[in-house]
């Protein structure tokens, strides 16, 4: 009996011993929490972390506790932090899990989390650490997952990594490594996933053969890494591979036969790099669901063993040098969604099992030499998306099955030897926005009504007929209608006139008779006009001169009679109203070599200056006289009315400032931070006023507000009426502060909040001194201070390189970097900011869109952008995807190379054609050059960021580099040895530069 007492006392002895030790720890924990706090200086999100020790901290969101409640995870993501680590963290001595990604956290590695020894999880990628890597990281070494990826992380990885063995996941991507890849990386044998992509600053290296090791590797991602040389055979080894990405880099040499034989592989992207040879015949990577080998010069046949893999569902082969047919078990896999040949010398008859045994969504076969029919149910399952099959030898009717394809939303079709009409209900297919059918021998009429979603209708040189139906007010969203060389009759219906969106009408080359509509006001959006070889008669409308947009104009060949409208714009970069029936004095402005050939076979045109072949006015002169002395009085009552209002003007003014200002400040006003900040939101809204504003776009003005301690913040003020604002707007505040708010960048601008009322949005922005790139190059400011020059000297060519590359590298961020993907949709000039060192800020995210999913395309419903920077997929608003901001960059880049406007161009609408039409005829470049930025040292720096440039704007996106290659020949450039080796490599990469009639010839048979 004494001894059960006995045992029962020391039960209780030890038992109270344990909750007294762990109410100590538990409380030492709490106090550290308290500190950890404090060293954040008690951010706004850990405002639930009470000191009281009633405050069970257990229950905390970034607190994860054992049964005994002693904390093993600490985590605080994206949680906008900007203090260093807190020294003290690992007092938490039972840490496992440490994750502190997405924040702004500064300076080196902390070593301090040696003193975490039960540490498993590490996670600091998406920070601001800076430095190399410690060599003895390997300290840690219980660790199964790390991540510091997304830092600033430069210098070699160390090899210590390597003794990690307990590694299953290891993340080092994104960072600015520029040493080596140590071999010790091929000793982690428990690694089962290594992402170590986009490396745009480490030298080239080969892919370690001891990577080749890692038995129980299923994730291996370097894509973007510098890579060369050729892919080790010994990677058919690692049969535990499940998805291997090593696209986007220079790896060269035949695919290792190994390859193919993994039994796990079910993701295999080798796209972008420069292989060769065959794809090897012996397939057994029957897991495959996604091979993507494009962009490569792989020749040969397309083996017919793919025709077993099947659970493959995007086959992209595209950019090659693949020939012979498709194989016919190809077009029988049950999977298949996507199937991407184009640009490759593909021949005979497609296989006709294509879309009837998957649910085909994209079937693109463009530029080989396909002959006979299309496949007949492409969209036998209605979920075909895209259909392009453009520059080939096809013939024969459209399958009927197209009619009832809802899903469809392009069809390119063009240069092909299709006949018959178009099946009824193609044109009104829910979905479609472009349909592009030119070059074939199509007949029939067009219809009343199309898609509701369609922005281009291109269907030249084909054998239409008929009138064009006054239907076609209802084609609402039509941005390019193209109907040139067909056997349209009849008149122009004032209802084509009513089409707000419209860019583009071209109707030259058939048989329209009557005038040109009156009311054209709706055109505001126009760019291009083209009637010219009709029998139009009447004259041509005042109204036409009053087209905002309008740069291309050609009523040439027609009976178009009376005088020609003396306000006619000379933004017309294109003007051709040769033979005609015009009488009259031509236009003084138009009175020079520029238009010599515009107003040709006018026999009753007259001219004040014999400079065009055209006969003088007789006069012109006297009048002019008569007129002086009665203009002069009407100039002195013009004087003293004008006077008279400005000075009323200016009285109104005023009040309305005080009473704008006093509605200002009497709202109710929400101010949402991503940082700390030194001012209050009264601050800003009380400083806002006509005086500071220093700039404005399609969606309001910018400020420049002086606030303390940080000198100046620019406000940007989304503009409404006086009761609410359009809901456009709103949204596209929402999309500028959604992706501003989540991205961090030395190349985008820094977005520090957001203010908003019931009818007012402001974006607060750092102030940029040197405000935006287009004041500099274009000279657009009066004040001395942003007029292009620099210390008394204009802009050289350095600081213009250093703009780009900086530009560039936040391009690629948002490319590569973001999950998912940005794209920006409006780069230009004005959109990049610079700072005082001329550091390029890439700004206003107002129309950027979040891709949905990384490896897909995202169908865009509106057009927007600005002329001259538009990429021509997007202009159609086909799906897009981050080459559109490539080709807008490349106007950027040509722009800093000649100094000339985006909508520059001469018997062009563009820039970007202006430079493509002088490279095609075989123009010297150096004659397109800026002569103020040009000198001896870099004319051959120039030339080839100008060739860097022509090869962002080619016609088809798959023949854009990529940002991240656009920024590996900028940099480049910085290195003279290997400068030269880069362009090279690129332009070889391409076969842009080699085909730029084909490519021109493309563009225009569109």
């Amino acid at each position: 009996m004494t001894k059960s007492i006995l045992f029962i006392l020391i039960l209780f002895f030890f038992f109270t011993y344990a909750n007294s030790q762990q109410s100590q720890l538990y409380n030492e924990e709490h106090e550290i929490l308290m500190k950890i706090k404090k060293h954040f200086q008690n951010p706004l999100f850990l405002s639930h972390w009470n000191s009281s020790k009633t405050s069970y901290h257990c229950s905390y969101p970034e607190i994860t506790c054992t049964n005994d409640d002693s904390i093993t995870s600490l985590s605080m993501i994206n949680t906008n932090l900007t203090q260093t680590l807190p020294p003290f963290l690992c007092e938490l001595k039972n840490l496992t899990y440490i994750d502190f990604q997405l924040n702004y956290i500064p300076n080196e590695f902390p070593t301090s989390l040696y003193n975490c020894s039960k540490l498993q999880h590490l996670d600091l990628s998406q920070n601001y650490f800076v430095g190399n890597i410690p060599n003895d990281i390997d300290k840690l070494a219980n660790l199964q997952f790390l991540s510091l990826a997304a830092n600033s992380f430069s210098g070699d990885i160390p090899m210590s990594i390597g003794n990690l063995k307990n590694l299953k996941r290891l993340e080092l991507y994104q960072c600015l490594f520029n040493g080596t890849i140590p071999d010790e990386i091929g000793n982690l044998s428990n690694l089962e996933t290594l992402l170590m992509f986009s490396y745009s600053m480490l030298p080239r290296t080969k892919l370690p053969s001891s990577f080749t090791k890692l038995k129980n590797l299923r994730i291996f991602d370097m894509h973007d890494s510098n890579l060369v040389g050729e892919i080790p055979e010994t990677i058919g080894e690692m049969m535990a591979l499940e998805d291997l990405d090593l696209s986007g880099n220079f790896l060269s040499g035949k695919i290792p036969n190994g390859l193919f034989i993994l039994k796990n592989l079910s993701r295999l992207i080798l796209y972008n790099n420069s292989l060769s040879g065959d794809i090897p015949d012996v397939v057994e990577a029957f897991e495959l669901t996604t091979l993507d080998l494009s962009y490569n010069h792989l020749t040969g046949k397309i083996p017919d063993d793919f025709g077993n893999i099947k659970k493959l569902k995007y086959l992209a082969l595209f950019t090659n040098r693949l020939s012979g047919k498709v194989p016919e078990s190809i077009g029988n896999l049950p999977t298949l969604t996507d199937f991407i040949v184009f640009q490759n010398n593909l021949s005979g008859n497609l296989p006709q099992g294509f879309g009837k045994f998957s649910k085909l969504e994209t079937f693109q076969i463009a530029s080989n030499s396909f002959n006979g029919k299309l496949p007949q149910n492409l969209c036998y399952h209605g979920r075909l998306v895209g259909l392009t099959a453009y520059d080939n030898n096809l013939s024969g009717e459209l399958p009927k099955s197209l009619g009832s394809c809802s899903s469809l939303q392009y069809l390119r079709l063009e240069n092909n030897e299709f006949s018959g009409e178009i099946p009824n209900g193609l044109w009104t297919s829910m979905y479609l926005t472009t349909i592009r059918i030119s070059e074939n021998m199509f007949t029939g009429q067009l219809p009343d009504r199309l898609a509701r979603n369609l922005s281009e209708l291109a269907v030249s040189h084909n054998r239409f007929s008929g009138t064009i139906p006054n239907g076609v007010s209802s084609w609402k969203k039509l941005v390019k209608f193209n109907a040139s060389n067909n056997f349209f009759n009849g008149s122009i219906p004032s209802e084509l006139a009513s089409l707000p969106q419209l860019e583009t009408l071209l109707l030259d080359q058939n048989q329209l008779t009557g005038q040109i509509p009156t009311d054209i006001t709706s055109w505001k959006s126009l760019v291009t006009l083209n009637l010219s070889h009709n029998q139009l008669s009447g004259k041509i409308p005042d109204a036409i001169c009053r087209l905002p947009s309008l740069s291309v104009l050609d009523l040439s060949e027609n009976k178009i009679s009376g005088r020609i409208p003396p306000q006619l714009s000379l933004r017309l970069t294109n003007l051709n109203l040769s033979s005609n029936y015009l009488i009259g004095r031509i236009p003084s402005d138009f009175e020079n070599l520029a238009y010599e050939s515009s107003f040709l076979n006018n026999s009753g045109l007259c001219v004040d200056k014999l400079v065009l072949n055209l006969a003088l006015c007789n006069s012109g002169t006297a009048r002019r006289r008569r007129g002086d002395s009665s203009m002069s009085k009407a100039l002195v009552v013009i004087l003293v009315v004008v006077a008279s209002l400005t000075v009323f003007l200016a009285l109104f003014l005023s009040i309305s400032f005080y009473r704008k200002r006093k509605r200002l400040m009497k709202r109710t006003w929400k101010l949402t931070s991503f940082q700390r900040l030194s001012f209050t939101k009264s601050n800003i809204v009380s400083s806002m006023s006509e005086h500071n504003i220093i700039g404005s776009g399609g969606f309001g003005s910018v400020y420049r507000v002086a606030v303390e301690g940080l000198g100046y913040v620019a406000v940007k003020k989304i503009r409404g009426n006086s009761r609410k604002l359009d809901q456009k707007l709103v949204d596209s505040f929402l999309a500028e502060v959604e992706i501003l708010s989540k991205i961090r960048h030395n190349n985008i601008v820094k977005l520090m909040c957001c203010i908003s009322s019931d009818d007012s949005l402001l974006l607060v922005y750092e102030y940029h001194e040197h405000q935006s790139l287009d004041r500099w190059l274009h000279k657009k400011s009066k004040s001395p201070a942003v007029s292009g020059i620099v210390n008394g000297n204009i802009i050289d060519w350095p600081k213009r390189l250093h703009i780009a590359i900086g530009a560039a590298q936040g391009l690629c961020y948002m490319h590569n970097d973001c999950s998912p993907p940005i794209v920006h949709r409006d780069v230009k000039t004005s959109n990049i900011l610079l700072d005082s060192q001329f550091n390029a800020k890439v700004a206003d995210f107002g129309l950027a869109r979040i891709l949905v999913k990384p490896e897909e395309l995202a169908t865009m419903s509106a057009v927007a952008g600005t002329f001259g920077y538009i990429a021509p997929e997007y202009a159609q608003t086909i799906r897009v995807n981050e080459k559109i901001d490539a080709y807008s960059f490349g106007v950027v880049l040509l722009e800093l190379t000649t100094g000339k406007e985006a909508n520059h161009g001469d018997e062009y609408s563009s820039l970007a054609e202006w430079a493509w039409r002088h490279i095609q005829i075989g123009t010297n470049i150096e004659e397109l050059l800026d002569d103020d930025a040009m000198e001896p040292t870099n004319l051959e720096e120039m030339c080839s960021i100008f060739k860097l440039g022509v090869m962002c704007t080619s016609t088809l996106p798959a023949s854009r580099p990529s940002m991240k290659e656009v920024l590996k020949v900028l940099t480049g450039c910085k290195d003279p040895l290997a400068n030269a080796e880069k362009i090279v490599d690129i332009y070889d990469s391409a076969p842009l530069l080699k085909n730029l009639k084909w490519e021109k010839q493309l563009e225009f048979s569109a």
